[in-house]
């Protein structure tokens, strides 16, 4: 065959499967089409027969119920509104007596079935260490929350993942470890999903799992390990390289101690007039890049790109007065933002971003006494192998007298009873490999706000960076980050941080509709769901934002309110 005459057969094959599509193409482009991947069907309810019954009637292997309850119409509410009437049970999995430290471990759980189910199940993964049943609501998103998947019809599960107290001692038995990493949610949710059938006469249609912190963390595991288990995926704020985020977390606090002025008081080493001061700072260089100058920094990566600390704050000739920051502050300070390291320069867990966040009280609790009072107990007696002593632990000293390169070692080993180090058992095996989930139709959102003073949105950027890479350049075909801009850890900050993603989640999952944006509010003076003490008195009480799907911002479109997310655009 002639190569003119080959050419021009390969360029009408071309131009008859462009018009077949309703797509473009040109000669030379080698680019399979992707795929579609399957549309899920919509949940349909059903309704609860009796409640009192379930108590007798549910036998499940390795399960013990302890009660089941009518709960009436109103006993719980959400925002003001009353959640409607539904049956609670509770009960435990795999009640045990350690041979390691002889205390007593189980995976306690509660329940809520609503009289009118709406053919979905919730897992409700919950915060920081576990250890207790928390009421079995379903977050929906943001702070302040105005509704929940309970309200929404939901069947709800929430558990102590797998031991009894909100402390870090269970970290002395290695089953409790693996349980609180990853296993309770592997044992519970098919449990939950045949208790749902016995009371409803058929398994959940479609199942999701969600939480912020922690509760983000096994969010983002499940996503990994349990893919088909779950239909949607919602992630908060995660901390999925958590063990890793709490030793940086230590190093920032010896960081501030070594700063502080008064002995013992980490917060004098960085004070609220001086992180007032970065905060106002990051807002005169940054504020503006999304053509609204609002008190609000909407295109993070640009502003991480322009703020410089040393050249946009000022340097203290004398002493600290608020007005700048000396030179040994801009050292560490400026040391911690790009990444805390060990002596030898190892970093250890990833950048924070410059943000308008810091000069909160949540901001400062996570990164002044957080270090002694949380991470010091989950890093020695729950990610180290072995742990420390509990019986003589002393977390101000462990964080104190610590070596940083030996913690970080620790987090990463084995030892003896402990075959799983804490690298392995908290976080997703490889995090950005999800093509099961993908390729069954399931979705996934995550939502990070850009002041989180413990887990940074840099992490879950670079994840989902790294998410991207792994799907040929996009994966927003089936999982979406959004960066929330101001907010602190899960809630809180100079932000519109109150929004619902659970139902455009479920929309995303059930009906095939994409979430471009999902609309995030202020919560000032008289919000229903609790006013955030952080929204600054200049802005409007109920101010609207679009969150924007990464690596979109929002921004201004020239005309209009900035106080409504209407006037801003996703680009």
């Amino acid at each position: 065959m002639q190569p003119t005459l080959k050419l021009s057969i390969i360029a009408a094959n071309l131009l008859l499967l462009t018009a077949c599509s309703g797509g473009s193409s040109s000669l030379g482009a080698n680019t399979p089409a992707t795929p579609a991947l399957p549309q899920l069907a919509a949940a349909t309810g059903a309704t609860l027969a009796s409640c009192t019954d379930l108590a007798t009637k549910i036998q499940l292997a390795n399960t013990t119920i302890t009660a089941a309850n009518t709960v009436a119409a109103g006993a719980l509410t959400i925002a003001g509104k009353p959640v409607p009437a539904h049956c609670q049970v509770t009960g435990r999995m795999f009640d045990r007596v350690s041979t390691v430290d002889g205390q007593r471990y189980a995976i306690g759980f509660e329940m809520r079935l609503p009289t009118n189910w709406n053919g979905r199940f919730f897992y409700q993964a919950n915060g920081g260490l576990d250890g207790s049943v928390v009421p079995a609501t379903g977050p929906v998103g943001g702070g302040g929350p105005l509704d929940n998947a309970l309200n929404q019809g939901f069947a709800v599960i929430s558990s102590d993942a797998g031991h009894g107290a909100p402390t870090p001692f269970f970290g002395a038995d290695p089953q409790a470890r693996l349980d609180y990493g990853h296993q309770a949610v592997g044992k519970l949710t098919p449990m939950a999903k045949s208790l749902i059938e016995t009371a409803y006469g058929k398994k959940p249609d479609r199942s999701y799992i969600g939480g912020c912190s922690n509760g983000g963390r096994h969010a983002m595991v499940a996503a990994a390990r349990y893919a088909d288990q779950y239909d949607g995926v919602l992630v908060g704020n995660p901390g999925y390289r958590l063990p890793l985020a709490a030793v940086a977390n230590i190093a920032g606090g010896k960081a501030y101690a070594s700063l502080a002025t008064t002995a013992g008081d980490p917060s004098t080493g960085f004070t609220a007039a001086e992180r007032t001061l970065v905060s106002n700072a990051v807002l005169a260089k940054c504020d503006a890049l999304d053509g609204a100058t609002d008190g609000m920094v909407q295109n993070t990566q640009a502003c991480q790109a322009g703020f410089d600390l040393n050249r946009d704050v000022a340097t203290c000739s004398g002493a600290r007065d608020g007005s700048c920051l000396s030179a040994a502050q801009k050292t560490a300070i400026g040391g911690l933002f790009a990444g805390a390291t060990t002596a030898a320069g190892i970093k250890i867990y990833t950048s924070f971003p410059y943000d308008a966040g810091l000069a909160t009280s949540d901001w400062a609790s996570w990164k002044f006494s957080s270090p002694t009072t949380r991470d010091s107990g989950a890093v020695g007696l729950v990610f180290q192998a072995p742990p420390e002593n509990g019986a003589t632990f002393d977390g101000a000293a462990f964080v104190r007298d610590g070596d940083l390169a030996a913690m970080l070692a620790k987090v990463g080993a084995t030892s003896g009873l402990f075959t799983e180090s804490a690298l392995s058992f908290m976080v997703p095996p490889n995090a950005t490999d999800l093509s099961q989930l993908k390729n069954r139709g399931a979705k996934m959102m995550v939502y990070h706000g850009t002041s989180d003073p413990i887990f940074s949105s840099n992490d879950s950027a670079a994840w989902y960076d790294g998410l991207r890479t792994a799907n040929g350049g996009d994966a927003a075909n089936f999982a979406r980050y959004y960066q929330v801009p101001g907010m602190n850890h899960c809630s809180g900050g100079p932000s519109a941080e109150q929004f619902d993603m659970l139902t455009p989640l479920v929309n995303w999952v059930e009906k095939g509709v994409a979430p471009d944006s999902v609309t995030a509010s202020a919560r000032g003076a008289g919000n229903a769901g609790g006013v955030n003490a952080s929204v600054p008195a200049a802005w409007s009480p109920a101010r609207t934002r679009p969150l924007c799907p990464y690596p979109k911002t929002a921004k201004y479109k020239g005309s209009g309110s900035i106080e409504d997310a209407a006037n801003f655009s996703c680009s």
